[in-house]
């Protein structure tokens, strides 16, 4: 197995990483599909692991290698083949199970951003080198007989020589080796690579199920049932990024926005100056680049509020039915907010680009908001 860092950039800061989270959820349908083809048989080569960030992508890719190389041989030996199996549940104390958690299962290979020796500094992406790595595992892994996985997370940042370097690979697939992919985006691959690979789709969360996952995680804090659904809402149901809104406050954060929004078309400015001032701080700029995302996030709900009926949409927050209702009551109000977003938000990350002051960018974009309210 490639050799584990200090850093690890494929967990999520303050949660456990995907090979210690056991337990899945909301991913029956993705699981079972697994399981249908590995009984039937026709266990693919190469698995494409598909869905919005956060939504357990790594964690299934996890559950599938330790059910792979715990699995006994097909012809079962004198005792004849072994029971289906129904679940990708196995025993913890398997020797298996517990090198995989050791970091030491030599039948187990993964692909992920590493440092760069020349500069000590972890890769923006996964390089040429990092694949050709795979093909020396594969060759020493041979001799051991069984079963051998391979877990690259996430595809989406291999640059082009790693992915035709994984290309070939997938193209000459190794005898009983099991690629499993995540992708955040698989349009953006190769489509040489997706055609090789049969896709699982990882569906976003239930509320129900975001509250068990963010339990299993280690990030429950006792959340009331409408804040673990707005928190399902704001996240679009991935449990990534609810974790990071809970981290960052961001249900208080877009609290703050609403109650703000309610203020127009008179705009409470004392109360957005000190909006400004806060996120201007030293030390703030990752809650000031949420604050960006869930002003975006707000001015999407009105934009598909005035098209959808505000009824229509899960509440994030207890005051936007009365909100989205006013501010956006029909389909020209939406066209005006859907044009109004993308030209706000385009200013705001350039202004964050050049490192324009906070303060001054917060007060800009909520000006330009109350100008556009009172045209």
């Amino acid at each position: 197995m490639a050799d584990d860092t200090a850093l690890e950039p494929d967990r999520l800061e303050g949660a456990p990483h995907p090979r210690d989270t056991v337990q899945l959820y909301g991913q029956i349908d993705a699981e079972q599909g697994f399981l249908d083809a590995f009984n039937a048989g026709r266990l693919h080569h190469a698995w494409l692991l598909t869905g919005p960030k956060g939504v357990g992508k790594a964690t299934l890719a996890w559950r599938i290698a330790r059910f792979l190389l715990t699995q006994e041989a097909e012809d079962g030996g004198m005792f004849g083949a072994p029971e289906k199996p129904v679940t990708l549940d196995v025993d913890a104390t398997h020797p298996v199970v517990q090198r995989m958690a050791a970091g030491s299962e030599s039948r187990l290979f993964r692909i992920i951003r590493t440092i760069n020796p020349d500069t000590k500094r972890m890769r923006d992406g996964i390089v040429v080198d990092d694949v050709r790595a795979l093909g020396r595992f594969l060759s020493m892994s041979a001799t051991e007989g069984g079963r051998r996985a391979v877990i690259i997370d996430a595809a989406d940042l291999l640059n082009t020589q790693a992915a035709n370097a994984l290309l070939k690979m997938l193209e000459e697939p190794p005898a009983l080796t099991t690629f499993l992919i995540v992708a955040h985006q698989p349009a953006g691959l190769l489509p040489t690579i997706r055609s090789r690979c049969r896709e699982l789709r990882l569906a976003t969360l239930s509320p129900a199920d975001m509250a068990f996952a963010l339990e299993g995680a280690g990030l429950e804090t006792g959340l009331s049932d409408e804040a673990t659904a707005a928190l399902g809402t704001l996240s679009g149901g991935s449990v990534g990024a609810a974790a990071r809104l809970m981290q960052l406050e961001g249900l208080e954060i877009y609290a703050e926005l609403v109650g703000i929004f309610q203020s127009l078309p008179q705009l409470d400015r004392p109360r957005v100056i000190k909006l400004a001032d806060h996120f201007a701080m030293r030390g703030a700029e990752e809650r000031l680049d949420l604050l960006l995302n869930l002003l975006e996030t707000l001015l999407f709900r009105l934009a598909r509020a005035g098209v959808a009926g505000a009824g229509s949409m899960t509440p994030a927050h207890p005051a936007e039915a009365e909100l989205f209702a006013r501010l956006s009551p029909d389909a020209t109000a939406a066209r005006k907010w859907a044009k109004l977003s993308d030209s706000l938000l385009t200013r705001a990350r350039h202004g964050r680009a050049v490192n324009l002051d906070p303060a001054a960018l917060i007060l800009d974009t909520f000006m330009r908001i109350q100008r556009s309210v009172a045209e």
